[in-house]
């Protein structure tokens, strides 16, 4: 009997847990079952958010996800407290939840199955009601969204049928009821995404610009967009979302407010994008109409330029709301032209503000045109994607970015423009004579301080150019303190020599220990580089960036002093014939995942924009532990362009680890660190250092390339390490060196997928041959007066 009573209770519960194909009228779904996709991602069910079997829900979620994540949700406003609820269909194709106590909690509405029907779960994630002899179907619920987009779904509007589809956020996460955030796009032409609270605006995207937001400045070129939003006569809109090489995914509208993209890398859920992103600016409207939100930090409004705040007391106490109106009218009604009264003012790095218009005209110029000769146009903008907006209305809603965003053309009267050069001539002649002035006093000053005290010149000139409101934290040390704590900067304590100077060891009076950079004299690093390494390195705080501590500068003599790494640099250990046994595999992996960290800070995570140039083995420090801290901002520069790039007349860095596109024209960008990358991975996976390795008259890029083609490239792996090696983590790196080191920088991978690249196992593009770049002696005379380089190796890029 006890054995027969165990057999009863195991089969009872099978029953109670079996997975269903399909619901038929004849087998509804109760608690406890479940309905899977034929692919085993997505699975049907009923599920309680807080745990709890006194509510319970009917949702899709993810199937074997643990904690479980639900992608919609059925009876989101009425949860059954009934255990023996059920899912049922019609003969008709009705979907209807029952409840012992409450009868029907929940109903998909009227269908017209001709013959029957059946639900099952599609392999996109939908709920879908299929007739039973056409194949039909008659219901789903990507017709029906909630908080989540996943592929194959879409938000939509279409101004004939009055159909709309938006997503609703959850009120709490344990309470899928509907929140007070809708997320939704706009029948405007070219559409915008919209968040809404309750009825008012609370985030907007900017208008569609063929693959991006213009109002996300993180959407340039080189992102990898995961939307798509098609918009055609008959007055419908879709946007979708897709993400390419992650099945698993979605765009979740949270109870917050926040639009969030997550990617499953098979353990784990990272998050890919949100917004809007943590700043007042991010806030629909913040600075009124005509005020214009920058986004510095913290983010503060600005009247545009011919404007003044609506009400003054206001705008100091922080109310921006009112907005701001013209210090001058235009002197111009209705559609005159307004010419000879009326200019232009331009506005870079905009976000477009709402209410906009579409003008048909095919460039620059005509935009201009339009709005010209039409006094009623407020402002224009021509943009890449678009075409041409104009605007009628109040400018509402417009900021200010760092970098990236659009031009900006308000119309003003032209008395402001001509005030403004009255004002600015009035002010150079009282800027010139009070600066004569000074200049005067101060070379009194300074005549009267060297005759005094001539070794205290240095360092007052380095406290005057470093405030210390520039850098926070910033410790400046006296000479004599450095000398103590080098032992007079003895042979014994040099640590290494490098491009510009030497490294030495030392130990403070209380003990901690520093490395100490002594910039030489014939170095290159002039004072603008010092000062510049100075102030952007005690800006950046990363796990993966080495930490300044002060500096020095007395006489001739600029030191700076670093937090101590024990390990010294990289190239200490991935260079010695002896060391590198220290550096095994998953040693060196960890390397590379860590260094790939912190040039994603530099790029996109940091308050500043960064790009390193200069990036190299021997700028890689470690510390006690192993982990990577990338070191010398000499060179680094922060972005200012539209895509994280820029140009210089000065080439400086390493060849050999520069892009092509920078040795030759001095274009650098967040692709020219990339490049970069690459080259230290493929030096960090064959131990071999790219200045002085040939093989058959061949340069390391060619040599990962030939063996990439033959045998995916785990040949490349140095000889000591593969005991410990992973050969998939091996063919993957090599792969992905070679992905950053494309000629093209647009063939290469910017640094979030670069990070995606090192951290999943998310399938990669084949490269192409590499641009390779060879030893070449004879030419460095041609390169002396264009390129500053860090070391003896000169290069020339050349095709193969």
């Amino acid at each position: 009997m006890g054995m027969t009573r165990l057999v009863c209770l195991f089969l009872s519960a099978m029953l109670l847990s079996f997975t269903y194909a399909a619901i038929t009228p004849t087998s509804p779904l109760s608690i406890g079952q479940t309905l899977s996709s034929s692919d085993g991602v997505y699975e049907l069910g009923f599920f309680s958010p807080n745990n709890t079997q006194n509510h319970q829900y009917v949702g899709v979620w993810f199937k074997g996800i643990i904690p479980r994540v639900v992608v919609w949700v059925a009876n989101r406003e009425k949860p059954v407290t009934d255990s023996t609820a059920n899912l049922a269909i019609t003969s008709k194709g009705s979907l209807l939840l029952f409840s012992g106590k409450d009868g029907i909690v929940w109903s998909s509405g009227e269908t017209f199955a001709s013959n029957g029907s059946h639900a099952e779960l599609s392999d996109s994630g939908s709920l879908m009601v299929v007739d039973k002899v056409s194949g039909r179907i008659l219901w789903q619920s990507f017709d029906h969204l909630g908080d989540t987009l996943l592929h194959s779904s879409f938000l939509m509007y279409n101004l004939v049928t009055g159909e709309k589809r938006v997503l609703t956020s959850w009120k709490s996460y344990t309470d899928p009821s509907p929140g007070e955030f809708v997320g939704e796009i706009t029948p405007q032409v070219p559409s915008q995404g919209f968040i809404m609270r309750g009825s008012r605006p609370y985030w907007r995207s900017g208008p569609w610009a063929k693959t991006r937001f213009t109002g996300i400045p993180l959407m340039d070129e080189s992102f990898t967009s995961t939307f798509s939003l098609h918009q055609d006569v008959n007055g419908s809109g879709y946007l979708s979302f897709f993400q390419r090489n992650y099945k698993i995914s979605r765009s979740v509208l949270t109870p917050e407010g926040l639009m969030k993209i997550f990617r499953y890398n098979g353990t784990n859920w990272d998050l890919y994008y949100e917004a809007p992103l943590a700043n007042s600016c991010a806030i629909y409207g913040v600075c009124g109409p005509f005020g214009l939100c920058v986004g510095s930090v913290p983010p503060k409004c600005k009247c545009f330029k011919g404007f003044v705040p609506k009400s003054i007391e206001e705008w100091k106490r922080g109310n921006w709301s009112d907005g701001c109106v013209r210090r001058t009218e235009l002197l111009c009604q209705g559609n005159s032209t307004g010419e000879d009264v009326n200019v232009f003012h331009p506005v870079a790095n905009i976000k477009p503000p709402d209410n906009y218009k579409f003008v048909n005209s095919l460039n620059a110029e005509e935009c201009y045109q339009s709005c010209f000769r039409n006094c009623s146009c407020l402002a224009f903008s021509y943009i890449s994607g678009i075409g041409c907006l104009v605007w009628n209305h109040d400018l509402m809603d417009a900021v200010q970015f760092s970098a990236g965003g659009e031009l900006l053309s308000i119309r003003l009267a032209r008395s402001e423009l001509d005030a403004n050069k009255r004002k600015k001539t009035i002010v150079a002649t009282t800027v010139s004579l009070i600066l004569f002035v000074i200049l005067g006093f101060a070379s009194f000053r300074f005549w009267r301080c060297r005759v005094k005290n001539n070794a205290y010149k240095s360092k007052d000139a380095c406290r005057n150019d470093l405030k210390p409101q520039d850098v926070p934290g910033l410790d400046f040390f006296e000479m004599k303190t450095i000398q103590n704590a080098t032992n007079n900067f003895s042979l014994s304590n040099k640590l290494g020599q490098g491009g510009f100077g030497s490294v030495y060891k030392g130990k403070l009076q209380d003990g901690k220990e520093i490395a100490v950079k002594r910039l030489s004299s014939s170095s290159g690093q002039g004072k603008e580089e010092f000062m510049n390494e100075i102030v952007l390195i005690s800006k950046l705080q990363h796990k993966n960036l080495v930490r300044v501590l002060g500096c020095c500068i007395e006489g001739e003599e600029r030191l700076l002093i670093y937090e101590f790494m024990s390990n010294k640099s990289l190239d200490t250990f991935l260079f010695d014939s002896r060391k590198k046994l220290e550096i095994d595999w998953p040693k060196r992996f960890s390397i590379i995942k860590g260094i790939a960290r912190g040039l994603l800070y530099l790029h996109r995570d940091s308050c500043l924009k960064v790009i390193h140039r200069d990036l190299k083995v021997s700028n890689i420090l470690l510390d006690e532990k192993m982990n990577p801290k990338i070191s010398d901002f000499g060179l680094a520069r922060m972005y200012q362009g539209t895509e994280y790039q820029d140009n210089t007349r000065r080439v400086v860095g390493t060849l050999g680890y520069m892009a092509p596109e920078y040795a030759w024209t001095g274009v650098f960008s967040e692709k020219s660190d990339i490049y970069s990358y690459g080259v230290l991975l493929l030096e960090i996976i064959s131990g071999e250092k790219i200045s002085r390795f040939s093989h058959a008259g061949k340069t390391l890029l060619a040599y990962a390339w030939d063996f990439w083609s033959e045998n995916k490239g785990t040949n490349l792996l140095d000889q000591v390490v593969t005991n410990s090696c992973c050969p998939s983590e091996v063919s993957r790196c090599v792969q992905i060196g070679l992905l950053c080191v494309q000629h093209q920088p647009a063939e290469r991978p910017n640094t979030l997928e670069l990070l995606s690249m090192l951290t999943t196992t998310s399938d990669l593009p084949s490269p192409k041959q590499p641009t390779f770049v060879v030893n070449a002696s004879d030419c460095e005379s041609q390169f002396k007066d264009l390129i500053t380089v860090n070391e003896m190796t000169q290069s020339v890029i050349l095709g193969r």
